[in-house]
């Protein structure tokens, strides 16, 4: 019975440690928002401070899984390059060490105040901000006492010896011992995806005695070789080649600094000591009540340490580690003839702000196809050549899948706990992806239309056709604008926005009653005249579809 109460005690307090974790995450997330995006993006050109920002911003949201995972989706929707991705991840790994400064503190005292406190917070509070500090303070008392919970769950192996001889074996003294504490500290983090949660773990063992202070340093070296698994399950799903690399040189980076630090063990060991000593701690094997209370401060300076040196020695070789990188992960030849639909990585719930990132990536990619539908008819119908009008179908059914595919990712956003920012923009990219399709059923019509006008051998006059040619350049001009800001926003955007669209409908009218006056008038066929006129409305309409677009960027209902 005392076996199965220490598992339950210790498995229950690993399971409120990690849920503290996720819920002081999620609520500093939620309260930074599109921010850490801007960060990210605008502070990591230079490897130096791209590195200093992954460290700030990973200190700021508590995860260098969530980190991480924003990264690979900012990779894949193109808005870092690799190089820029590789240098953020290397302060990633610094930033996630302040957690594990943060619980060498004994703060366990304050965990039911700050549980009480955070749900007040998070149920009562009115404001937005409020309820985001709430679940920040909740998250952190739940942390402690997930800490507080382990402890006391360990603490009757002190001085059990069959526990005691089975934990003689992570000796890190010789090879073997040392490799099995790397490879368990690997494979323990990589079940529970968080090296927070194993290392909070690793140090509650160190402090009830159950493992030495190198053992327990050993196993802070393997749990950061088993952090690298979020990144490369956050790769599963997308096809693009430079998230891979990301993932597979985040991989690369901690394995081989790992590595080194095996070789160089004992003097690693050593010193850790000699730093943390000098800050004034006592010697890891001092006893207060029965417990190494200090193990936990040696351990999280180690982690630190590892990590910074790991850090600026990689920097160093930063170009070298991309080039690895891109060998491991090879691009792969595509095929020419049909671009993939939209594809998203699972890990929408780790990051909604990089999910939503990719989204509007996807978004950009329906707004370059529309153009190009478009572009594929019009000429076609001005050159009075059926064999110009190709590839259309293809893109038409292109667009309906992507609007599926993006409606279906967004619906699995939209039901996360996100903040206001981010469900006006998902309500934003509902309306552009059903406009764009609108688009391609528009251009579908035109197509139809245009292949009646060539099987009757129906001809348009040389007015009509330049009447129809200024109103195309009109509607791609107005695609034009929507891409440009899909890319780079712009104030004024609303303004030019209308417009063009007010141009559009004037244009439209007045070409219609001028044809519709030549027609009263017998000045033209009235077959043509008519399938012209249905030709421009369908124009007119993409323009209103455009319009709807624009404003949906603008954030206008």
């Amino acid at each position: 019975m005392l076996f199965v109460q220490i598992l339950i005690e210790t498995i229950g307090g690993l399971g409120l440690f990690v849920l503290g974790m996720k819920t002081m995450t999620e609520g500093l997330q939620m309260a930074a928002g599109p921010r850490i995006k801007k960060i990210l993006c605008a502070l990591s050109a230079n490897r130096v401070i791209g590195c200093a920002t992954g460290a700030l911003v990973t200190a700021m949201v508590q995860s260098s899984s969530a980190t991480t995972v924003m990264l690979i989706g900012f990779v894949s929707a193109g808005l870092l390059s690799l190089h820029q991705a590789v240098g953020v991840i290397l302060g990633a790994n610094i930033g996630t060490t302040m957690t594990s400064q943060l619980i060498a503190f004994k703060l366990s005292s304050l965990s039911l105040p700050a549980i009480a406190i955070g749900v007040c917070m998070k149920f009562f509070a009115k404001q937005k901000k409020y309820k985001y500090a709430g679940e920040v303070i909740l998250g952190f008392g739940l942390l402690f006492l997930g800490m507080e919970t382990m402890k006391h769950g360990l603490k009757p192996l002190r001085t059990d010896p069959t526990f005691l001889s089975f934990f003689t074996r992570f000796d890190p003294s010789t090879m073997g011992g040392l490799l099995l504490c790397v490879l368990t500290g690997a494979l323990l983090t990589m079940a529970v995806q968080s090296s927070s949660a194993t290392v909070g773990l690793t140090m509650t063992m160190a402090t009830q005695g159950l493992l030495t202070f190198p053992a327990a340093i050993a196993l802070v070296l393997g749990e950061n070789i088993g952090t690298t698994i979020t990144a490369e399950l956050a790769t599963i799903g997308t096809t693009n080649i430079e998230a891979h690399r990301a993932a597979r040189a985040h991989t690369m980076f901690n394995v081989i600094g790992v590595t080194i630090m095996v070789l160089i063990f004992p003097h690693f060991v050593t010193f850790i000591e000699k730093i943390t000593m000098m800050s004034g701690v006592p010697a890891p094997d001092t006893l207060v009540n029965s417990e190494f209370v200090y193990v936990p401060r040696y351990l999280a300076n180690g982690h630190t340490l590892f990590n910074i040196t790991n850090a600026l020695v990689f920097l160093l070789f930063l170009p070298a580690l991309v080039k690895v990188a891109i060998r491991l992960s090879p691009a792969k030849k595509e095929s020419l003839d049909a671009e993939p639909v939209p594809e998203f990585n699972d890990f929408y719930d780790e990051s909604p702000i990089a999910a939503l990132t990719q989204v509007r990536s996807e978004i950009l990619k329906m707004a370059k196809k529309a153009r190009q539908t478009l572009n594929n008819v019009i000429p076609a119908i001005k050159h009075r050549d059926p064999d110009m009008m190709t590839g259309w179908k293809a893109q038409e059914k292109w667009l309906d899948q992507a609007r599926k595919e993006i409606t279906h990712y967004l619906m699995k956003i939209y039901q996360l706990e996100i903040n206001e920012e981010s469900a006006k923009e998902i309500h934003s990219f509902f309306r552009m992806a059903n406009n764009f399709e609108k688009i391609g059923d528009a251009v579908e019509h035109l197509a139809h239309l245009s292949e009646k006008l060539f099987e009757n051998k129906l001809l348009f006059s040389d007015e009509s056709v330049k009447d129809l040619e200024e109103m195309s350049k009109r509607v791609l001009a107005f695609l034009d604008l929507i891409i440009e800001q899909l890319q780079a926003p712009d104030d004024t955007f609303m303004q030019t926005a209308s417009r063009h669209e007010t141009g559009i409908n004037l244009q439209f009218n007045k070409m219609r009653m001028e044809k519709i006056q030549r027609l009263q008038e017998r000045n033209c066929s009235i077959e043509p005249g008519l399938w012209y006129i249905d030709i421009m409305a369908y124009l007119e309409r993409i323009g209103g579809y455009c319009f709807n677009i624009a404003q949906a960027i603008a954030g206008q209902k």
